[in-house]
């Protein structure tokens, strides 16, 4: 590989916000914070969703609704033809 032309591959920690869950992997995704993990610092990227607060992967299905837009449509169409539940 020609040096100078590749962007820097290294181990990178992320942070799920939703939960507190973090997990080390390599990426070459540029960030300025940093955090110590399991001893060691690493770079530090922050994301909404991992596999572990993913309701595919949890299996807890959360609605979240914005301006009312669930409630209106259940008022309007009801519960016909519903395959999920609400998270209570």
């Amino acid at each position: 590989m020609k040096e100078g032309i590749h962007p820097d591959y290294r181990e990178v920690v992320f942070q799920d916000m939703s939960n507190d869950f973090k997990f080390i992997t390599r990426s070459t995704i540029q960030t300025r914070e940093t955090i110590d993990f399991e001893g060691k610092q690493y770079p530090l990227i922050k994301i909404e969703v991992s596999s572990e607060s993913h309701p595919f992967y949890t299996g807890k299905h959360k609605i979240v609704d914005t301006a009312g837009r669930v409630d209106k449509f259940r008022k309007k169409f009801g519960t016909v033809g519903s395959k999920t539940q609400v998270a209570e």
